[in-house]
């Protein structure tokens, strides 16, 4: 009775992996909660992300800066995980985890506020447009205006119009506000991935810990698709809504000069992210490990790879209380033993160059669909949300429940994750024969007689048909002539008169327009786009094919990271991982990418002060290359490094199973030993008056 009230007191305090619980909180129920905080966190963190790069061409407008600096902006995220990461993962990985997290996703929460702060402070939104005019008057002035008054410059802009847009100029500094505020989310992302990660392997049994970092890592896919959306959502609002009358606008979302109401998928972001911070404060420090105390079984192909000197010992667990003094001590010994492993190395040089390529195509990506595609920037954010996303989500997904399914080893996952991203390489290629004309604009793309394609310059704007009018050069205000050609300007199109207002504006008796001088023009460019209208489709076919394929790769090759290192290296692992592709990738491709896609500009913004903005138009067979090409080359280096990966990963397992064989001769030997032992004991406890002899008997019958 005893022995089975015993068992069933065992049974209860058993957890959801057969560990025995050591606090008031079913484990079990923990770690599935732990799960929830973790997946919900991953969401926050994901969707927060996205918006950043789908608002990539809304912030360019707003604050009037080219790509490059664009990249720097989306950088500084992986600068602020620079700052603490390695020390948030080595450090916090001792103590409380969960709290650590929900401190960071408040931080997370603050600059995401931070960012939408720029909005509220400065004036409101003021597109470039050559035709104003006073509200109260009835009378207006017409976009080609003969003679050189002394008032004008000589780019056509008054003098007095200058100086107080210059004024007000200085409001545009805002954006380092986004900057800062961008910082400041990274560094609360922080523990998120490399804690909650390690958190989950070491509370849950081997064979389940790929299958849960695969629905975690699902989830943070999951993120994206609303966070896109959401950009698609604010992207067709207009940014001063409700501030402006929006009858007077006279731009459309699919104009250049268009600004969404960047701010607002902010602060629902970062109300999301506080939210997700709650359930954290709640979880234990530690949970029991999976077995009765017992340190869980190495596999063996991770014993291969564990290169275990004497001196280098888990000397803190999580549930230690040791001082800050005796972890520092302990870091640079670990962090030497890491650096020393060779496979690790290998891993961490291939995925830092395709994470190059990844991230500098993600984060451009919505801008080449404007550009190339000419489509809108709430469309382009839309079909990244509801087509380009899921793909992802359902490859990596689909790359979990494979790896468990056919029980992969490390090279085997190495071998998959390869493949899948050879073949999603090979189909990248097609997007090369992907195509769009470049969008017809008197005097950037074709002369004004239509016959010859030319390169911009500031001169080439002008011709006979304008030349009695005084127009500037700088000014980014396309109409649509009944050509189906584009011109920069209503005055550049030599329109002496129109009538209406906002967006239903037409211009009237246009000298460049028609052979006969007498057509009319409309606001906003021409969408000439048959061309890529046929071609968009497979576009997008093809984008949703290659993601699937090569993020099916994604969690085996991540369950390689886990798998081929010591468990008290792990939280260490995964942080310098994180360190090393925020350091070498996160920060550097948006920027080397942003400021390779702005050569490939052919009409720029000008700002009120002098000195360009942000890109009007650009050249989109080189913005095609450009981007294409760039993003491939990085792939191919990766592919390259890989060769030497697999060798080193092929000579670890074969010394594995040479240390194996000897490994399991030398245990034989040593039971054999310890029979002949237990016998001699037997013989002399049984037999204390025999002589000698008959034990030396015994010995030899043995």
């Amino acid at each position: 009775m005893e022995d089975g009230a015993e068992e069933d007191r065992t049974r209860e305090n058993r957890g959801c992996d057969g560990t025995d619980r050591q606090s008031h909180t079913s484990p079990c129920t923990s770690l599935r909660i732990f799960l929830v905080a973790l997946s919900f966190a991953y969401f926050a963190k994901a969707l927060s992300g996205s918006y950043m790069k789908s608002t990539i061409t809304q912030l360019e407008r707003r604050f009037d800066i080219p790509s490059y600096l664009i990249g720097v902006i989306d950088g500084s995220f992986e600068i602020g995980n620079l700052l603490v990461i390695a020390f948030v993962s080595y450090f916090g990985a001792k103590l409380h985890r969960p709290k650590i997290i929900a401190m960071g996703c408040v931080l997370m929460s603050i600059g995401t506020f931070i960012i939408a702060l720029p909005h509220f402070i400065i004036g409101r939104y003021e597109y470039e447009t050559s035709v104003r005019w006073d509200e109260n008057s009835t009378l207006s002035p017409a976009p080609c205006r003969a003679g050189l008054p002394a008032e004008l410059t000589q780019d056509g802009k008054r003098l007095q119009e200058q100086s107080t847009d210059c004024e007000s100029e200085s409001n545009l500094s805002m954006w380092i506000y986004v900057l800062l505020g961008n910082v400041l989310r990274g560094i609360g992302e922080t523990p998120v991935q490399p804690l909650g990660i390690s958190y989950i392997d070491d509370f849950t049994t081997e064979e389940n810990a790929a299958l849960y970092v695969g629905c975690v890592q699902t989830i943070s896919v999951v993120g994206p698709v609303f966070g896109y959306l959401l950009g698609s959502l604010c992207a067709k609002i207009y940014v001063d809504i409700g501030f402006v009358k929006m009858e007077s606008i006279t731009i459309t979302p699919a104009d250049s000069r268009w600004v969404g109401a960047w701010w607002l998928g902010y602060l629902i972001a970062g109300v999301i992210t506080l939210l997700s911070a709650i359930p954290f404060w709640f979880l234990p420090r530690s949970l029991p490990v999976p077995g009765p105390h017992v340190q869980r079984k190495v596999n063996k192909e991770q014993k291969g790879f564990m290169k275990d000197p004497p001196h280098l010992k888990q000397k803190y667990t999580a549930n230690e209380h040791t001082s800050f003094v005796e972890m520092a001590k302990d870091f640079i010994p670990t962090l030497r033993t890491l650096l020393a492993h060779p496979v690790y190395l290998v891993y961490l040089c291939v995925t830092v160059i395709q994470l190059n390529s990844l991230i500098g195509m993600v984060t451009y990506k919505p801008k080449y669909i404007e550009q190339h595609f000419r489509q809108s920037a709430s469309k382009a954010n839309f079909l990244m949300g509801v087509i380009n996303i899921p793909a992802v989500a359902l490859g990596m997904f689909s790359g979990g429940l494979l790896m468990k399914r056919f029980k992969l080893n490390i090279m085997g996952a190495a071998k998959f994750a390869f493949s899948t991203s050879l073949i999603g390489y090979v189909l990248s290629m097609f997007f090369f024969a992907m195509s769009c004309e470049n969008a017809k604009v008197a005097g950037v793309t074709l002369s004004y007689d239509s016959i010859d394609e030319i390169s911009y310059d500031k001169h080439s704007v002008f011709a006979a048909c304008n030349k009695d009018c005084v127009c500037s050069s700088n000014e980014w205000d396309p109409v649509c002539g009944e050509n189906g050609i584009t011109y920069l300007s209503p005055c550049l199109a030599g329109c002496s008169t129109y009538a209406g207002s906002g967006k239903n504006t037409v211009f009237s008796n246009c000298s460049c327009v028609g052979v006969g001088g007498n057509l009319t023009a409309n606001t906003g460019q021409c969408l000439d786009k048959d061309d890529c209208d046929s071609m968009f489709p497979y576009f997008l076919a093809l984008s949703v094919i290659t993601s699937f394929i090569i993020s099916l790769g994604g969690t085996p090759g991540y369950m390689l990271l886990i798998r081929c290192i010591k468990p008290e290296l792990k939280s260490l692992a995964l942080g310098f991982h994180a360190l090393a592709t925020r350091t070498l990738a996160g920060i550097p491709a948006p920027i080397y990418f942003g400021a390779i896609i702005d050569t490939t500009c052919l009409k720029w913004g000008q700002k009120k002060c002098g000195g360009i903005g942000a890109c009007r138009i650009y050249n989109t067979t080189a913005y095609r290359i450009a981007y294409l090409g760039l993003t491939l080359s990085l792939r191919t280096v990766s592919f390259i490094i890989c060769i030497p990966g697999f060798i080193l990963l092929g000579r670890q397992l074969k010394k594995e199973e040479r240390d194996a064989m000897h490994g399991a001769l030398s245990n034989g030997g040593t039971e054999l030993e310890a029979l002949r032992k237990e016998e001699c004991v037997i013989l002399n406890s049984d037999q204390p008056l025999h002589p000698p002899e008959n034990s030396t008997d015994r010995h030899t019958r043995l």
